[in-house]
């Protein structure tokens, strides 16, 4: 590894700005501290933390494990060590004030895939840094265009981190020689085509028949309407995907769908889809959730669901295409038709 160290990269963002950029950076770095704890644990078999794998339900209804509820521990400890008055999470049901004055706002899903953790896949966390307002709730209601910074901790063959500071997206490897995080991939750029594409196959029956025309011209291939091979690479771990995504190019789709409980998507807008989608456009990729860019997004209630399609800039437009008639597709707009493409 040559890169620059994390710490290097931080302190060179934080000479260029003022007092709430070097929050964001302190607040990084605690992060970084934090995710390194938590793979270590995940690394170790989960043998130092008692009842890792109990589970009950957190406030939107999901399995919540043992493991989930400890990341969210040590993260809330992180966020008190950084300029971090308001902080989210997925295992949280309201919003907790961790200070009295402070610059910013956390907003992240501690242990994303955690149920995947016994088959060895990676896992992640995912967060957002907003500027705190008065309001601890207004905090999370913002656009993701308020975002100061976003990124993901991937836990897997290597504990990476892909952040963007609002100046590109780059990618970072934990070094255990050197005991830091390294930069392996500066400037990450999404290749703009692609042929390959995530979506959960399973769900075919229940998804509205836009969504089942795009999937049905990828499966036929070069001799269907997109005249391409493409392949299909469901991880079902959405931070693996976005890793993939970010340095092969590729397509990720979550619909809503038919299924109680998803007829408005199933991925969280604040910690989930606003992190992911600056990531993407910061590496020239797009995501939006079928109508809508979902960086412009008002959010109405922190845990809220919404669908989710990123990746490819190409692919994403070609896939919007759809929305208003899959047989009209070369009438359509290139980006954004009327009705959405996830809408139940």
């Amino acid at each position: 590894m040559s890169g620059a160290t994390l710490d290097a990269y931080l302190g060179s963002h934080a000479s260029r700005g003022g007092a709430l950029t070097q929050a964001v950076v302190l607040l990084v770095r605690h992060l970084a501290v934090a995710a390194c704890a938590l793979n270590k644990t995940i690394e170790e078999g989960l043998a130092n933390v008692e009842s890792l794998n109990s589970t009950s339900h957190n406030a939107s209804g999901d399995a919540q494990h043992a493991l989930d509820i400890h990341a969210d521990q040590l993260f809330v400890e992180a966020a008190r060590k950084a300029d971090v008055v308001h902080y989210a999470s997925e295992e949280q049901p309201d919003v907790i004030t961790l200070a009295a004055n402070g610059r910013l706002a956390l907003a992240l899903d501690p242990l994303d895939g955690s149920s995947n953790v016994d088959i060895n896949m990676s896992i992640g966390t995912i967060f957002s840094i907003l500027p705190a307002l008065e309001d601890k709730d207004d905090s999370f209601l913002q656009t993701g265009n308020c975002q100061l910074a976003a990124g993901i901790f991937v836990y897997g063959p290597q504990l990476a981190l892909i952040l963007t500071l609002g100046q590109g997206t780059t990618i970072f490897t934990f070094s255990r020689h050197l005991g830091t995080f390294v930069e392996t991939r500066t400037g990450v750029i999404v290749p703009e085509k692609t042929t390959n594409f995530a979506i959960n196959m399973s769900n075919y029956r229940h998804w509205d028949e836009t969504v089942r025309a795009y999937v049905d011209d990828c499966i036929k291939g070069s001799e269907g309407a997109r005249g391409a091979d493409y392949n299909m690479r469901w991880i079902a771990s959405m931070v693996a995907d976005v890793y993939r995504i970010l340095v092969k190019g590729g397509i990720y789709l979550y619909p809503a769908d038919a299924r109680k409980g998803y007829g408005h998507g199933r991925l969280r807008l604040v910690y989930e889809a606003n992190p992911v989608a600056m990531l993407m456009e910061q590496a020239g990729g797009c995501a939006t959730d079928g109508a809508q860019r979902i960086l412009d997004l008002v959010p109405e209630d922190i845990h809220q669901h919404v669908p989710l399609v990123f990746g490819s800039s190409y692919e994403v437009a070609k896939a919007a295409r759809y929305l208003a008639a899959p047989s009209e597709i070369g009438l359509r707009h290139p980006l954004f038709g009327q009705r959405g493409l996830f809408s139940a």
